[in-house]
This record gives structure tokens, sequence and C-alpha cells, in this order.
């Protein structure tokens, strides 16, 4: 079914790579190819530094990509001017990791989830962006006698509702959630990942989600994409990845959740290595390589594919060479 839709956010060999002084490169995103239907959540996880931020920020435009393609709607939107792309913002959204250091502190709650209104000319009058503002204070559960705070004086998890609001003031398609939950308290936590869930439900969103926290992303996902070093090592539906993981990184990472069923804390912990490899001229092979404890030469020289080993899962590693037949 999904070989005759068209994904909302489609990504073909999209790379960023940041230049040094010296002129040595930066490896934050290589070659990355993903596929988001509408109304999906892909949750993308990975060590932190692996390029998931960056990822979500070069699919917006907020950083230019170094090559390759984002498709929205099936349109490639590197190629838009700056005047499409500002009318195509409304669609394409953010919110950030921290709710303090993104809001503009010397403007009212009502003033900053009403900003992209005015920037766009949403609504023709000044008492209709403020009408529409209060409705969205309604809608992420953030009280009305807020609305003339100043974001200093409530706690992160109302300041986080004040960011979806503004984010949602646009009515956009596609939301990168950048870390959205993980400068919060576990119980705000919870309240957000519901917030964020029933919002998708009602208006139908689609979302990426970017962490660094598994349990978190178990929670929300439909599909998950696991990250090293710029590169996309696994990629399948949520069940099938907690499941079934197959690249030695997803199941070192999975390994690492901690478990509240004592009789399970038995198993085998699989502990990661060494440190993370440097991603500054990086050389051909698997970014894992030098963690890795099934390391052979078939994984060095040449950048391991990512294939589809089963439906929908998709892995880049030697150990799993036999490809799903089409």
């Amino acid at each position: 079914m999904d070989s005759v839709r068209t994904p909302l956010i489609e990504t073909v060999n999209l790379k960023k790579l940041f230049k040094l002084n010296g002129g040595a490169l930066l490896h934050a995103v290589d070659g990355i190819n993903m596929k988001v239907y509408s109304g999906e959540t892909i949750g993308v996880v990975g060590e932190s530094g692996c390029g998931k931020s960056t990822l979500g920020r070069t699919i917006l435009r907020l950083i230019e990509p170094t090559s390759g393609q984002i498709l929205y709607n099936g349109v490639d939107i590197t190629k838009l001017k700056s005047g499409k792309m500002r009318e195509l913002r409304k669609d394409l959204q953010i919110i950030f990791q921290d709710p303090y250091s993104s809001i503009d502190p010397r403007k009212s709650v009502v003033e900053v989830i009403a900003e992209y209104m005015f920037i766009h000319n949403t609504f023709p009058s000044k008492g209709a962006i403020y009408n529409r503002a209060a409705e969205l204070m309604d809608l992420v559960g953030l009280a009305r006698r807020y609305a003339n705070s100043y974001p200093h004086e409530l706690d992160g998890g109302r300041r986080q509702r004040i960011g979806i609001a503004r984010a949602l003031s646009l009515n956009p398609k596609f939301i990168v959630c950048d870390e959205p939950v993980s400068a919060l308290d576990v119980s705000i936590q919870a309240q957000i990942l519901n917030l964020l869930m029933d919002l998708a439900d009602e208006l139908g969103l689609t979302y990426m989600f970017v962490t660094h926290d598994l349990s978190v992303v178990k929670h929300i996902s439909n599909k998950i994409m696991v990250m090293y070093l710029g590169k996309c090592v696994e990629m399948a539906a949520s069940d099938e990845l907690f499941g079934n993981p197959l690249h030695p990184y997803t199941k070192a990472l999975l390994s690492a959740i901690p478990e509240p069923d004592i009789s399970k804390r038995e198993e085998e912990f699989m502990l990661i290595k060494g440190e993370i490899s440097s991603p500054i001229n990086v050389k051909p092979g698997c970014r894992f390589a030098a963690r890795c404890d099934y390391v052979s030469e078939k994984c060095l020289g040449r950048d391991i594919e990512l294939k589809e080993v089963a439906r929908e899962h998709f892995v880049a590693c030697t150990l799993c060479s036999q490809e799903v037949s089409k």
C-alpha cells in the first residue's frame, strides 16, 4: 500500500556536513533515507551527538542541507526560494527541547503564542489573533489566567505547553519534536507525551520525535529510526524493533533500558565498549565497527548499505545480509 502512497516527508540521501577550521568536515547527517506518511510518528533515537537534532532541523531547512533531497508531499523543498519556503513554514513546525531558551522572555504567554500568527497575517485583526491564541491555550491545557504572565513565572511543563501551542498556531501538518520532554520532571513528561498523542489524534498531526530515551519513543512512535554518527543503522515499526532488534548497536541500546520486572534482571546486559568515534573526516566502513563485538573485515573499507531484511525492517549490518524479496 505504501508503494502507491506519497509520503508526507521523504529524505533522499540527505547530508549535512559542517566545514571546520583547516577544511575538515564534520559528518552530522550522512546519507539519510526515510519516509514518513501522514498521521505517523517516527521516533529518532541514538546517543548524544549522533545527528538526531541536526536531521530534524535540516528537514525543516532551519539548517541548509549540504546535499540530497527533502520532499514534502512529493515536492523537493531544497529547491524552493525564500518566499515559497516562508509560506511552507506554516505546514512545518518544531517544538524545541528547552522551552525557556526558545521563548522570548519579554513577551507574555499570549504574545508568544500569537507571534507566528502576526508574522504570517493569519487573521485580519489583532483581536482575532489573540482570541485564537486563547483557544490554543485551552487546547494544550494551559489555563487562560496565565495569558498575561511571563515565561519565567511558570514551571517547565507550562512553558513547554506554550511552545506546543505556538507550534500549533499555524495549523501545521508536520512537527519536529526535538527532545520536548528531556528537560522536564518525569511526572510532567507523561503529561506532555499524552498531550502530544491526543493532539496527533485530534488534529491528524505527523511527528518526528527526537529523543535519546527509548522508553519514551516506544510510547509515542509508530516506527523508529536508530542513528549512529550521522547514519541510520536500523529502522522498523516500533513493535518490530523492540521485539526483534538486529543491529548490535540497537540491541545494546535496548538492553540498557531499566527493567522493572525482577525476573528479567538476570538477563545479560550488553555493554557498549570504548568511546564514540569522531564524526570528523570519517573513513568508509561501519561507524559502529570500533565498538562492535562482531566486527569483521567486511565491516571496514566501505559503507554498509541500509537493506530491507524483513517487511519494513531496514538494517545496515553485515550480519544481516539477506534482503527481503520485493
